[in-house]
């Protein structure tokens, strides 16, 4: 029997997110936003605030507070306030990528951060935490005006602190960040020229670039949008620009792919989204999954394919699972279900960190805690995700549907 129509495995997925959760509360930082959790989930209050983390943890909360769970209403507050006062540019507006007791470490201004604070306001607005749809209207203000580029219907990366010197790299991840934001904030707003700037970014990204080059997603670009295949080959296991491609990231743009057609609804979207879809879907599978005789999804591949960086990163396999469900709910094809029962069972014995909490964020390529890339448990976003992706439809996106009592 499908697991993903059993009343029980739902249950379990509420449990897991419910441990998620209070294992996060200890983020809380006392000077505002969110701190960086070691492996036991203590916060490191000596590291910098990251902006990043702050926004994800909003939303964590949001959509915690959404569940009814009690306490987590406040903790989104607090990362709403973070964001109004600890991490804005007062002066030319923005906000800062990491800040610490003495003000902001970082004065670049770049999207991927700013996707997400669109996103946790966004959350937040849904959630009716005070000051969120001011947060949201000046985030997607800054994000509309200062990142997004008309000529090519997509985001530029990074800006100078006073937003007058734009640097040369383009990236695909802020991107693909700001797809997620944008259909969030299209639901709390009702504001479908948002959707329509979603699907320019993946008709670029997805159809233009992936299709183009086997499915393999190009990553890094200059300031023309000339792709650079070579770029960090010198620093293949970066956090954020790794060399090649990325395979968690095939998956995370299939589910996008799939929010957004349904977002467009049966009339009005492509018939390649969901094509293009099953094709990141199985060229993640092919060429990432298990592919070194272990299994796992190994984080990078080169542009023939092969295995670069062969760490297992928790996020890429909690987008997987994510990714078969959403498949799964739009096609019912068997397939994807089988694919859905295999990667929680291998979470289970390998990310899910049972004595401490939480997940590993980083597995090496024997399925060892490891640390790499990322050390510690910074973030619950793409786990706690995984938890309610399944029990959501796709459209609308999971703060708006648990506002509007739609979880299963």
């Amino acid at each position: 029997m499908p697991w993903l129509s059993t009343p029980s495995h739902l249950r379990w997925l509420e449990a897991e997110g419910d441990r998620l959760l209070e294992f996060s509360r200890a983020a809380r930082h006392p000077a505002g936003g969110f701190a960086w959790l070691d492996v036991a989930g203590r916060p490191q209050l000596d590291r910098p605030v990251e902006l990043w983390i702050t926004c994800r943890m909003t939303h964590v909360f949001a959509l915690g507070h959404l569940m009814g769970r009690p306490g987590c209403g406040s903790l989104a507050d607090h990362g709403v306030h973070a964001l109004q006062k600890r991490f804005r540019d007062p002066e030319y507006s923005g906000w800062y990528a990491s800040v610490d007791a003495s003000g902001p470490v970082s004065r670049d201004k770049t999207a991927y951060e700013h996707a997400f604070v669109v996103l946790a306001a966004s959350s937040a607005v849904a959630a009716g935490v005070t000051g969120a749809s001011a947060l949201l209207d000046e985030a997607l203000d800054v994000l509309l005006n200062r990142f997004w580029d008309d000529d090519k219907g997509l985001v530029v990366e990074q800006w100078d602190e006073s937003f007058s010197t734009l640097d040369d790299y383009r990236g695909v991840n802020a991107n693909m960040h700001t797809v997620e934001a944008l259909l969030s904030a299209a639901d709390v707003r009702g504001d479908r020229s948002l959707v329509d700037r979603a699907l320019t970014i993946v008709t670029h990204v997805v159809h233009d670039f992936a299709r183009s080059n086997k499915w393999r997603l190009p990553e890094h670009f200059d300031r023309d949008w000339n792709f650079l295949p070579d770029y960090n080959v010198d620093a293949p296991a970066h956090p954020f620009r790794p060399f090649g491609a990325t395979i968690g990231h095939w998956l995370e743009w299939a589910r996008l792919t799939l929010h957004l057609r349904a977002a467009l609804g049966d009339d009005e979207a492509p018939s390649w989204l969901l094509d293009d879809a099953r094709n990141l879907f199985d060229a993640a599978v092919r060429e990432g999954w298990a592919v070194d005789g272990t299994e796992g999804f190994v984080y990078t591949v080169d542009w023939e394919g092969q295995p670069v960086v062969r760490e297992r990163m928790h996020w890429a396999a909690a987008e997987a699972t994510a990714t078969a469900a959403a498949l799964w709910s739009v096609t019912g094809e068997s397939m994807y279900e089988d694919w859905y029962q295999r990667w929680w069972d291998s979470i289970a014995t390998s990310f899910l960190d049972r004595e401490l909490g939480s997940w590993w964020h980083e597995l090496d390529p024997q399925n060892r805690p490891s640390g790499v890339i990322w050390n510690g448990k910074p973030d619950s976003y793409h786990i706690l995700q995984a938890t309610l992706i399944p029990r959501l439809p796709l459209s609308p996106m999971l703060a708006t549907a648990l506002r509007q009592g739609m979880l299963a």
